[in-house]
């Protein structure tokens, strides 16, 4: 998935557009519930052995927030790590690009915003 068909989907599903609160990490994109502001993803570049993978170009990487029964199980998918920089039992890591089929990328997003509203 794109990083543009993921911001896409999120103004049409949930009319909500990224915002971007860092100047040092201008590219760090924070997608937040319109009404209490509370983070549901964060989509931001990531250099790939920051996530234990063989060094490699930047990849796009998209936070979420799980169920933690849920954590372990989708930490044996390809492309989904423990969260990078947030709390690792109640967030994952997602590779935008050779991971997960969209479908399931979206499902995910959609089970973040609904457990953060």
């Amino acid at each position: 998935m794109q990083r543009q068909q993921l911001f896409d989907y999120i103004s049409q599903h949930y009319q909500v557009e990224p915002d971007y609160p860092w100047k040092k990490h201008s590219e760090y994109a924070v997608l937040r519930h319109p009404r209490h502001r509370k983070w549901f993803a964060l989509v931001f570049p990531l250099e790939s052995h920051k996530l234990g993978l063989p060094d490699g170009p930047m990849i796009d990487v998209m936070n979420i927030k799980t169920r933690p029964e849920l954590n372990g199980s989708l930490r044996q998918q390809h492309g989904v790590y423990p969260a990078y920089h947030m709390n690792k039992e109640h967030w994952l890591s997602i590779t935008l690009e050779n991971g997960l089929p969209d479908s399931e990328i979206l499902a995910l997003l959609d089970d973040s915003f609904s457990l953060t509203f």
